[in-house]
């Protein structure tokens, strides 16, 4: 093997590291993470301190707060990130934990499912689909270098808390 075709395999194998969608984060840890709907920004907080700021999209009928399957809302209230998908076919996603109690007692006394599978996720490879920033069933979404830090970042238990 040439000296050329060495540097050049040792030069591939770097790269190929470097596009990796696991990052690794060694910063302070995040205790809280704060969704402004109307705002569309997501904050990650160490206690009181903004570590990250993001530009969020929502579910395609944002406004209000999610109570039935299918109705394009994104929650709002106080959760936690529950679950990780790292074969998420929206690049990598954090799940939030609703439906809580209050939301499935609701959803039945109108004889309705809540629906679930709420998620902070990156975007779809295609954009065919996505019309302006408010096109997901209810998650919140961020581009996919940003959520390849947040995943980092955030850890299950991670209170997340969603206003209007």
């Amino acid at each position: 093997m040439t000296r050329r075709a060495t540097l050049f395999g040792a030069t591939a194998l770097a790269l190929a590291g470097c596009s990796s969608k696991f990052k690794t984060y060694n910063g302070p840890e995040v205790t809280r993470i704060v969704v402004y709907k109307d705002r569309r920004r997501m904050y990650l907080l160490h206690h009181q301190e903004v570590l990250r700021e993001y530009k969020i999209g929502l579910g395609f009928a944002p406004s209000g707060h999610k109570q039935f399957e299918g109705d394009g809302k994104t929650p709002e209230g106080r959760y936690t990130i529950d679950r990780r998908n790292p074969n998420s076919s929206f690049h990598l996603s954090l799940g939030i934990s609703y439906p809580n109690e209050a939301d499935r007692e609701y959803a039945a006394s109108q004889g309705k499912k809540p629906g679930g599978d709420i998620f902070i996720h990156g975007a779809r490879e295609s954009k065919r689909d996505r019309k302006g920033s408010d096109w997901t069933a209810g998650c919140i979404w961020v581009k996919n270098r940003e959520i390849e830090k947040i995943y980092a970042m955030v850890r299950n238990g991670t209170v997340i808390d969603i206003h209007p």
